[in-house]
């Protein structure tokens, strides 16, 4: 076993964190959980239907009770929601309990991959703008939370997760 025991991916909407982190755990022998896909399962809605509910504060509240125990699961790879980095608990939490690999893509590519998605926060007539209003606020976060760094441009999960899996392996820091 990977001596790398919690890895968190953080990154924007439409940068692979699901799709990498299940491949990158596979890779590394290690569990594999989806924050938004465990808040909905707990919830038995989905995250569009508490955004309707209970708006996006109740949503980064219940976010944020979840984060805190699925960070301290043993042998596991987290893929975070795109805006868990907003909250300063949650992002001590990330910090201390794991390693932190953010996923980098351009807002070109989170139109494509996000186009038709019934994403909250994109909902509405200019979501390239919405998504580069949310790169500005939540990039420098991302960048100063992340051990590593790793672009998904090339659009390939697998390429990426096997290179990132090989860093991760790699003797010494894990500080990029």
């Amino acid at each position: 076993m990977t001596p790398i025991d919690r890895v968190f991916i953080i990154g924007p909407m439409g940068a692979g964190k699901t799709t990498i982190g299940r491949r990158l755990a596979r890779r590394l022998g290690l569990g594999f959980m989806d924050l938004d896909e465990a808040l909905e399962a707990r919830t038995g809605v989905d995250i569009p239907r508490i955004f309707d509910i209970e708006g996006e504060a109740g949503f980064r509240r219940r976010e944020a009770m979840l984060l805190d125990e699925l960070t301290r699961c043993p042998a596991t790879v987290l893929a975070t929601g795109g805006g868990a980095v907003l909250d300063p608990a949650n992002r001590e939490r990330l910090a201390a309990r794991g390693v932190v690999v953010y996923l980098q893509t351009s807002v070109a590519a989170q139109l494509r991959r996000t186009r038709g998605s019934s994403r909250p926060l994109i909902q509405g007539e200019d979501p390239e703008t919405r998504l580069t209003e949310l790169m500005a606020t939540r990039g420098p976060i991302y960048e100063s939370l992340a051990d590593v760094i790793v672009g998904t441009e090339d659009g390939n999960p697998e390429r990426v997760a096997e290179r990132l899996a090989d860093r991760l392996q790699q003797p010494g820091p894990v500080h990029a």
